[in-house]
């Protein structure tokens, strides 16, 4: 198996909701479920960074500052589930980074994808999904709240989707 696995850098973000569906966190579970240090990398864009020269600025001057920094903690090993890493670089250049912070997951209300039909000139009917406003708030100190003050968050994560309080709510049903 490989030393490390480092999946990305990822063209936008995989903070909030957004990483629940990622395939750039889904091969860094793979590694992680495999034993193998993981971690998956996106760059954040926007308004302040998608039309500059290099939009991956910021994730390419710090990426391997953080992740050795990461491997550098020796955090513990968990139970059956072993950590991953989800790192996002913030929309901006990389001069304007404040700094790293470590975050949960967050989940931005409001930013719903739509749907858009389309009819091709053959007469085929095709349903485009759009994404929703990635700059919409979300809780404080969550990873993309950090990310849209200029810091690179860092969330570390496990492949265990599993409510535990709903397991112990849905007792009665069984």
């Amino acid at each position: 198996p490989p030393d490390i696995i480092l999946s990305g850098v990822n063209r936008g973000n995989n903070s909030a909701e957004n990483a629940v569906y990622s395939g750039t966190l889904g091969a860094a579970i793979e590694g992680a479920l495999q034993g193998v240090p993981s971690f998956a990398l996106s760059q954040y864009l926007g308004p302040n960074n998608v039309n500059i020269d290099d939009p991956f600025e910021a994730s390419a001057t710090y990426g391997a500052e953080i992740v050795q920094a990461v491997l550098s903690a020796h955090p513990p090993a968990s139970q059956e589930y072993q950590l991953f890493y989800n790192i996002n670089f913030p929309p901006c250049p990389a001069e304007c980074v404040k700094g790293r912070k470590l975050a949960t997951q967050g989940f931005r209300r409001g930013c719903n994808f739509s749907t858009e039909p389309y009819t091709a000139a053959s007469r085929r009917n095709f349903l485009f999904i759009k994404g929703g406003n990635q700059q919409v708030a979300t809780a404080p100190e969550s990873d993309a709240a950090v990310n849209l003050e200029n810091y690179i968050s860092i969330t570390p994560m496990r492949a265990d989707f599993t409510d535990h309080k709903a397991l112990h709510d849905l007792k009665a049903i069984e």
